[in-house]
Parts: C-alpha cells; structure tokens; sequence
C-alpha cells in the first residue's frame, strides 16, 4: 500500500511540469481529486477491503497523501495564474509613444448633400415631403399623367417593364398622381425619388435621382412657378443667379417650360461650361395640365396647379463642377472627400 501512495505521490510530482495553462491543472487535479473517479477519491473506497486493526493507519495515511496533493495543486494553480496574467499584461501593453491612429471622418455623399439642400430650400416656401415610390404601375407613371398608351411622350422614356403593368418609375412626376388623390387641398409637396431609364453615358445613368415639385391651389399661375425657382436657383448656385423659361413640351403641363440659369461660371459672358450661351438649362416645369387635375377628380376650373421636376445629379454635377456623372455613384474617396457642405 505505501508503495501505492508513493507512486501516486511521484505521478503527481512528474505531471506539474507538463502543465501549461490553469485549465489544464484543473483537469490534472480532478484525475486525483475527483471523489467519484479520482485516484486519491478511490482509496477511500477501499476502506472496506482493508482488515478492521489497520484501517485507523489507513485511513490516516489517505488523508496525509490528500492534504498533501491538495497543497501541491493550490501552489501549481496559483503559480500558473500568475504566469497567466503576466502573458496577459505582456499581450495588452501599450506604447504609449507610438502616433496615434489617425481616423477618417466621413461625410454625406454629394446626392444626400444636394437632396438635402433642395429639400430645406423650399421646405423654408412651405413645402412638405411626399415621399416618391420605384416601383409604378403604367397608369400613374404615364396614363393619368395625360400620356395614353398610344402617346408619342411615350417614345421620349426608355422604360424598364416589370410586366404590362408595372415598371420602374421612369419620372418622379407619379407623385403629383398620388398626392393630388391622397392629399386634401392646397397641396405643396416635393417628391424626391430614384427613376429608371434605358441611358448610359457620361451625363445619364440607367438610375438617377429627381425631385418633383406640386402645388395646387386656386389662381396659380407660371409666375408664382418662377418666383420660386429663383429663389431656388440663388440659394444653390449664387445670389447673383438669375432665371429664364423657354417653352417646351411635356404631356402633364401646359404651358412648358424648360428652365435656365445665368452661367454662374462666367456670370453669363460665355464660357465652356454654358458652351459659350451664357446660359444652363437645369430643370423642366409648367403648370398643371388640367387634364391631369380632371384626372384626379380636382376642379380644373377653380384649381389650377404648378409642377416641376429637378435633377438631382444634375443640380450636384453643376454645383461641384462634377463631368462625369459615373463620378458619382463610383464611392471613389479621392472624389467626395472633396464635396462637405455639411
């Protein structure tokens, strides 16, 4: 039997040096100490087997040998604690002489900037928010906007169909459908939004961003259409901007008109940018066709309404002298780490 408890203590002895974490000392301690499979713990268990005049010795001797594994496992786990924790502050130490990272702040991307921009400028006219929808069906996008099946405004829109139905808004002007049907008059919205079309080159994109403008009241007429795109125009472009209209076409309004600005590059002498005008064409508008407003069950006769459609990537590309519009959906960092109006 005292060959037995030596030969334990010895195994006890050889495994402190082949442990390498408190984990594994845990483990190494229950494979003597465990009281149900344990080495030490099944000693005791054989107190039965031992004759009745030697069991007081043995019984002794079980206890020495576990009080002493006991006292060499407290000082292996502590000592392995200790070197844990030194590892620990080694891998966690701090040169507190190194440069510091250094973090880029970003900034909202010029689209945001310039929606935004829009969105606050007539906000301070009294418009609200009416928010646009990508996914139309042929009857607001077209039909109630004066442009019938067999419409040649039709031919001007390369339109990506989902089925005969539904397709992907060509134009923001949808909005003037749904508002005037959902909205109690007046009406004074601004409905930003992404459209669709079959486009692509270095001014177009199959997806870009408009803001369609509404307001339906009584006596509205194409001077209160110019009074507020001027203000518009000064408080993006300048104060020295000035506006002119030049008639158009479009099915939903009538009369037309497409909108200019004095050359806030040259202050309209003429240079590349206006292509030597003096002038930039930057949006369309007109007033409310009354077919459009007869459509939306709106007295043609006692209302009438003004409407207009900007750009949003044009609006930027104009104000951050942007060539490319690809520029713009690129996330190249060299490019809108340039534009912060914020």
């Amino acid at each position: 039997m005292n060959e037995r408890f030596a030969s334990i203590r010895e195994e006890i002895l050889n495994g402190m040096n082949q442990q390498t974490s408190s984990r594994e000392v845990y483990e190494f301690r229950k494979l003597f100490m465990d009281s149900k499979t344990g080495k030490i713990g099944q000693l005791m268990k054989e107190m039965k087997n031992i004759p009745p005049q030697e069991r007081a010795e043995y019984g002794k001797s079980v206890n020495e040998l576990k009080e002493w594994a006991l006292a060499q496992f407290e000082e292996m786990d502590t000592r392995m604690k200790a070197k844990e924790m030194e590892e620990r502050y080694a891998s966690e130490k701090l040169d507190v002489t190194m440069p510091a990272v250094t973090v880029e702040t970003g900034n909202l991307h010029p689209i945001t900037q310039t929606r935004n921009q829009i969105i606050d400028i007539f906000a301070g006219m009294g418009f609200e928010v009416f928010e646009n929808k990508e996914i139309e069906n042929d009857y607001y996008n077209f039909t109630a906007l004066n442009t019938p099946k067999d419409h040649p405004a039709r031919d001007m829109q390369d339109t990506f169909y989902l089925s005969p139905e539904f397709l992907l808004a060509t134009q923001t002007s949808a909005a003037q459908i749904h508002a005037m049907e959902t909205k109690e008059l007046p009406i004074k919205i601004l409905a930003p939004g992404k459209v669709f079309r079959s486009d692509d080159d270095a001014t177009h994109s199959p997806m870009f961003h408009q803001m369609e403008g509404l307001v339906v009241d009584k006596k509205i007429t194409l001077c209160d259409l110019k009074g507020m795109l001027d203000v518009f125009v000064k408080k993006i472009y300048g104060e020295e901007t000035t506006t002119r209209l030049r008639p158009s076409y479009f099915p939903f309004t009538e009369p037309s008109v497409e909108v200019d600005v004095s050359c806030f590059e040259c202050g309209g002498k003429g240079c590349k940018l206006c292509k030597g005008t003096g002038w930039i064409e930057i949006l369309g508008g007109g007033i409310v066709n009354k077919k459009v407003l007869e459509n939306c069950g709106i007295d043609s006769e006692k209302y009438s309404g003004l409407a207009f459609g900007i750009g949003i990537e044009r609006t930027a590309m104009l104000k951050y002298g942007i060539n490319n519009i690809k520029l713009l959906f690129e996330s190249d960092l060299r490019v809108l780490s340039q534009i912060d109006d914020n």
